[in-house]
């Protein structure tokens, strides 16, 4: 039930996409129109996701994820109604709102709940949801559209989540009851100033190409930055007058988790990069549909699932050892691809065999990378850990979509599938590089410092 609304938010990343000709042409929307209809929702998911850790930690994880997921049904609804560009704009933050409360709350339910093999496996479950949800929202956007139900057009792409959200609320009501910590304070100037940061960060990286990387935007980076230095000060004063900081120094220091977070944000700028720039290589190169474009990654997912589900009946010793050897195979991968691409092909069967080679690779890479990084974090910490980890997560995928959709659409001179294929062999290249970056990255989640392990807390 918990992944299941985690499948949602993250489908609804991706989704709205493949709906953007058709609601363009309904609303009559403009280019920045539409570029917030499809970016607001990252924009305040991923600006909130630690203040929801906080809140869920404040006023109980199952409380706070019943009520991330009505706001996000509420705000759905919304979209699929919305009359105008504004007001679907509208919709779309508060749609990431609600999904910025509920995410970071599965993984501490995870956390708090499971122990030992019951949590790798909670995990590899988790990771599996993750990396399938973007694929299927290709894939599913697809599908409504052309189904176009009703003469609905694009509505279904949001109004489908409203069915599900009503039913995981009624099964949700069987969450036993938290009552969180309430003696710990909210810590709001340490909020704000961590918000404002990762705003300043988001906003430029989401919208810099599409306004072709405008003053502004440079500017924007640059007080993100020092607002996150305002935000470190901050917090160590607050430690200092015995206050509760948003994220502690306890928690950095729990083995293996800061390298953790390193290799899980290098990892998802890889894949998040991937999965936006063969979209627009199979659609705008190579004139797939939408519909097509997204089955194309069906193997890469169906291998993601198969080693992501599997790898921890490995021998425990080598969970750790194969993140980097499984990162390290996918820029092999990568690398494979390149040659089966480059005269301006489909690929054939050669490149279906490639991603799901890609998929098993990630697949024993990513998950146990999440196992590794927690397994050390207590259960006082284990919210706190949540918001951390699943924010690196969505800004890893924000920065792999702006730096590698950068490199390839600069590259693009002109229409066509040889000017997009000699983009594409060039942005692969980078993407394998990056792939061996992170694996070296990992090599610290291989042997971490020995730590007494954490027990759920009831």
């Amino acid at each position: 039930m918990l992944l299941t609304g985690q499948f949602m938010a993250i489908l609804d990343v991706s989704i709205v996409n493949v709906a953007a000709p058709t609601l363009r042409s309904d609303l009559h929307a403009s280019g920045a129109g539409l570029q917030m209809v499809i970016a607001g929702y990252t924009i305040s998911y991923a600006v909130l996701l630690i203040t929801g850790a906080r809140l869920g930690d404040r006023y109980g994880p199952g409380r706070s994820f019943r009520a991330g997921l009505a706001g996000f049904t509420a705000a759905s609804l919304l979209c699929g109604f919305a009359p105008t560009t504004g007001l679907l704009i509208t919709s779309r933050l508060l749609q990431g709102v609600g999904a910025a409360l509920m995410m970071p709350q599965v993984m501490s339910l995870i956390q708090r709940t499971f122990s030992g093999a019951a949590r790798v496996r909670a995990l590899s479950l988790y990771s599996a949801v993750i990396a399938c949800g973007a694929v299927v929202g290709q894939v599913f956007g697809g599908v409504l559209v052309s189904a176009n139900l009703s003469g609905a057009g694009w509505r279904p792409v949001f109004l489908v989540n409203v069915p599900i959200g009503l039913a995981l609320l009624v099964l949700a009501r069987g969450f036993p009851a938290d009552r969180g910590e309430r003696n710990r304070g909210f810590d709001p100037v340490g909020v704000l100033t961590l918000s404002s940061s990762v705003l300043l960060l988001v906003v430029p990286l989401v919208l810099g190409h599409e306004e072709h990387w405008p003053l502004w935007g440079w500017f924007s980076l640059a007080a993100s930055a020092a607002t996150f230095g305002a935000f470190v000060v901050v917090e160590r004063r607050l430690v200092q007058r015995g206050g509760s900081p948003l994220v502690s120094g306890r928690l950095l220091r729990a083995p293996g988790l800061l390298v953790g977070a390193g290799a899980l944000f290098l990892a998802m700028v890889n894949y998040g990069g991937y999965l936006f720039v063969m979209a627009l290589h199979l659609q705008s190169g190579l004139g797939e549909s939408a519909l097509h474009a997204g089955l194309a990654f069906a193997p890469a997912a169906v291998g993601f699932a198969i080693t992501g589900l599997t790898w921890r009946f490995l021998p425990e010793r080598l969970h750790g050892p194969i993140i980097p050897v499984g990162l390290t195979v996918a820029a092999a991968a990568y690398g494979l691809l390149a040659p089966i691409l480059r005269a301006g092909g489909t690929g054939g069967v050669a490149m279906e065999l490639d991603l799901l080679l890609l998929g098993l690779a990630l697949g024993i890479a990513f998950s146990p990378m999440l196992a590794v990084a927690l397994t050390h974090v207590s259960m006082a910490d284990a919210a706190d850990a949540s918001g951390v980890l699943v924010t690196v997560f969505q800004l890893g995928q924000v920065v792999g979509v702006a730096a590698l959709g950068t490199t390839y659409l600069s590259l693009v001179h002109a229409p066509g599938p040889q000017a997009s294929a000699h983009a594409l062999v060039v942005t692969l290249f980078v993407l394998a590089l990056m792939a061996l970056a992170a694996a070296g990255f990992a090599v610290g989640l291989v042997r971490p410092r020995r730590s007494r392990p954490a027990t759920p807390t009831r």
